[in-house]
């Protein structure tokens, strides 16, 4: 069952609220990763995102993600929530919280969540350009283990 911490959501992220739900009388640190929508792209003026995910795998996938930086970095609580649908510029698409005891861990964490979540979780992105086109973005593809097929 995916963590109720990792999540995808059509609504607006609420930073505060992560915050004060990940952040425990342990931590010494809170770290918040808040990546937003900008307005341009490989010389390209971006209007707005769109992005697509299969929610189930993706939710299960960030929890595996948060688990093993947990487990690496000895931190508290990992957040990871992803927008889907629509978004304009300057609205966030993904908020990462990590609380841990120690900022070095917290920062270390939060680098390894984002860079693993834009590998392996299936979220899938399409820019808008203020010229009318639309274009997917390379992005996530899964991965065939050897021998599996």
């Amino acid at each position: 069952m995916p963590d109720l911490a990792c999540r995808i959501t059509r609504d607006p992220i609420d930073a505060a609220a992560l915050l004060r739900d990940a952040v425990s009388p342990s931590d010494g640190a809170a770290l918040l990763f808040w990546g937003v929508v900008r307005d341009e792209h490989d010389g390209r003026a971006v209007s707005s995102l769109e992005y697509e995910a299969y929610a189930p795998m993706a939710e299960a996938k960030l929890a595996e993600i948060a688990a093993e930086a947990r487990e690496r970095w000895g931190t508290g609580e990992i957040v990871v929530v992803h927008r889907v649908g629509r978004l304009e510029v300057g609205e966030a698409s993904v908020a990462i919280v990590v609380a841990a005891p120690h900022r070095a861990e917290a920062y270390e964490a939060s680098r390894y969540v984002i860079e693993e979540l834009k590998q392996r979780v299936p979220v899938w992105k399409r820019e808008g350009y203020v010229d009318g086109t639309r274009e997917w973005v390379p992005g996530f593809a899964p991965r065939v283990e050897e021998g599996a097929l």
